[in-house]
């Protein structure tokens, strides 16, 4: 029997209503969502709302979830790009109604080739994360999803603060060289 991933189990779970296991999937997960929303909206605080937003219709949608994959991104990822679009939309409703708002940084439409460059990103850094070994991935999803500084990360797992340190710094080399690819595609 294939051994299921940290996503997929945390999706059966939360899919059943257990609200530790849907936690879990937001701590993992909630850091690069909300690096896609403020790629489309540069604004933190709407990258924060729609994050938010996100992670309720995640919430709401995963009882009839059926994972493709080993990672919940780029679901999560497809659900933030319609949620920062419908607050591109929300915005430009808001400009067309006051007349004094003008804000030049708001695209008129949502970029298509965006989306598809977001969509790709999101799907190569789950695929990348998901060819480190269980200690690298541990680290990564402590240190860059979770916030831990290196000697807490350390702590939690055993381990000195330069491995911590050293095998962040070569994930980070390696997930930059995965992004590359997908913008240089």
């Amino acid at each position: 029997m294939p051994v299921q991933t940290s996503d997929q189990k945390w999706a059966a779970q939360a899919a059943a209503g257990d609200e530790s296991a849907f936690r879990e999937l937001y701590r993992a997960h909630v850091r690069p969502v909300f690096w896609i929303a403020n790629g489309i909206l540069a604004s933190s605080s709407d990258a924060e709302d729609v994050t938010q937003e996100t992670f309720v219709v995640a919430w709401r949608k995963l009882p009839s979830l059926e994972l493709q994959g080993e990672s919940i991104l780029p679901w999560l990822a497809t659900i933030c790009r319609f949620q920062a679009a419908n607050r591109l939309r929300q915005r430009r409703r808001d400009q067309a109604h006051t007349a004094d708002v003008l804000d030049e940084n708001v695209p008129d439409t949502v970029s298509v080739e965006e989306q598809v460059i977001t969509a790709a990103l999101a799907a190569r850094i789950a695929a990348e994360v998901g060819t480190l070994n269980e200690l690298d991935r541990e680290i990564f999803r402590l240190c860059a999803s979770e916030g831990f500084a290196y000697q807490a990360a350390a702590d939690e797992l055993g381990v000195s603060h330069a491995v911590v340190r050293n095998r962040l710094s070569r994930v980070r080399t390696q997930l930059r060289g995965a992004v590359k690819e997908v913008r240089d595609a």
